[in-house]
């Protein structure tokens, strides 16, 4: 018996056995993109609860003149955790957070001094790193 015959008489178990190996494939892929995008998902979730609190805390220190909610030690912590955070994130959101945290070190210090410049430096990278992270969360499949 030769090669062809074998192959024609077992067609059908051939035929199986591939599409049982590409559904697994398939299954495989599926379930690894979902997993990764189940992360992503969950770290733009907590890094813009962040960012809501960063921006709290800048107002706070600004306008309010607040020195315990609004205590720049405060606000370091969030600003450390956004850029760790943004690491599990694509690099846009990355340099967002890396430009954040540029803002604030350069303007924490002038908050409470009536320095406008201060307050919307800081403002200005918090709603580009929010607008950077929600895009990438609406583009996930």
């Amino acid at each position: 018996m030769n090669l062809s015959n074998q192959i024609r008489r077992n067609a059908l178990a051939l035929i199986s056995l591939f599409v049982a190996f590409s559904a697994l494939a398939y299954n495989t892929w599926r379930n690894e993109a979902t997993e990764e995008n189940r992360n992503i998902r969950k770290a733009g979730f907590e890094l813009i609860v962040h960012v809501g609190a960063l921006q709290r805390i800048s107002y706070l220190a600004h306008f309010e003149k607040d020195d315990y909610r609004g205590s720049p030690r405060l606000g370091w912590t969030e600003v450390l955790l956004i850029r760790d955070l943004s690491k599990l994130l694509p690099q846009g959101v990355q340099d967002k957070a890396e430009a954040l945290m540029s803002a604030w070190e350069k303007n924490w210090q002038t908050l409470g001094d009536n320095d406008q410049y201060a307050v919307a430096s800081i403002d200005g990278a918090l709603n580009k790193l929010r607008i950077e992270v929600l895009d990438v969360i609406r583009a996930l499949d």
